[in-house]
């Protein structure tokens, strides 16, 4: 079996067993294309390398100026895949189950003020086609009153936005669903968006008999659905029209608002990572150091050794 059979064959079993998210499927083929090229190079087969062509293929990638995520991300897909092999009866033995990776760098996330989440808002409404408008506000006024990764926000089925609901029912990573709330306006900007979509389908079906999509966020593409790229080149768009910084505003910047708003308003920790869909509420805490300032304020104040 050859090298691309072998991969081919793993993510067919993630996919199957695991019910991997394609995101996850195409990275993992990524970075074992990029490990199998370099192991070729080196002269060796893929099925041959021990715990050392590891280590040193880690330490090239080192070498070269990866990233710590991008080199912990692809020892992760190498462990994965050799574990496989082992199951699989390829190897006898898994070379990278005793390699210790790069710890994840944990970083402050970049998010922005009520401000500026509210001059993006404004920028929906106002820029573009009066189409173009009902869908823009939907999308921002979603994502920020759910904290949905956008991956979670393109897909959405319309099914889900009938009959005015409270709340929407998401499928997250790992296929994991869990039920987050919308606030007033997101349902009436839904609601806005969903009649103008409703007509403008009707009108094909009768037309051009062309199906009703099945997504909230329909497109002629191949997935069906709005892109996340497409979606990333709107956010720039409209923080130019609005004044924020470009470089500020991206699907996960205002999913970081949304948790940060939250957590500076009072919400519980807990309930931020339900509603964030974190599997740990380690994930979650990171939010926690955004928040410093108003801390620091909360114990001068409240704390009673603090007073005079």
């Amino acid at each position: 079996m050859s090298t691309a059979h072998r991969i081919s064959a793993f993510l067919e079993a993630q996919a199957a067993e695991l019910d991997a998210a394609e995101n996850t499927r195409l990275a993992y083929a990524r970075d074992l294309q990029d490990f199998a090229g370099w192991i070729t190079r080196q002269g060796q087969e893929l099925m041959a390398v021990q715990q050392t062509d590891i280590e040193s293929y880690l330490i090239s990638l080192d070498d070269a100026g990866k990233a710590r995520a991008t080199r912990a991300r692809r020892l992760s897909a190498i462990r994965q895949f050799f574990r496989f092999a082992f199951e699989e009866g390829w190897r006898d033995d898994n070379p990278a189950i005793r390699i210790k990776g790069p710890s994840r760098e944990k970083r402050l996330p970049v998010t922005l003020s009520e401000a500026e989440v509210d001059h993006l808002l404004q920028a929906a409404r106002t820029m573009g086609k009066p189409e173009d408008c009902l869908r823009n506000t939907c999308l921002l006024e979603i994502l920020y009153a759910t904290g949905l990764r956008v991956s979670e926000l393109m897909s959405l089925p319309v099914a889900a936005a009938r009959g005015d609901p409270r709340m929407l029912l998401v499928r997250g990573k790992g296929g994991k669903e869990r039920i987050v709330p919308l606030s007033k306006p997101a349902r009436h900007a839904l609601a806005d968006w969903l009649s103008h979509r409703d007509l403008v389908a009707e009108v094909a079906l009768a037309e051009k008999g062309t199906p009703m999509s099945k997504f909230l966020y329909p497109s002629r593409g191949k997935s069906g659905h709005l892109t996340r790229h497409w979606f990333y080149n709107l956010l720039k768009d409209l923080s130019v029209a609005a004044g924020v910084a470009s470089d500020k505003v991206t699907p996960h910047t205002l999913r970081h608002a949304f948790a940060t708003h939250l957590l500076a308003h009072g919400a519980d920790l807990r309930a931020i990572q339900t509603l964030l869909g974190h599997a740990d509420v380690a994930t979650t805490e990171i939010y926690t150091h955004v928040l410093e300032d108003r801390l620091r304020e909360l114990v001068l104040e409240h704390h009673p050794m603090a007073q005079d």
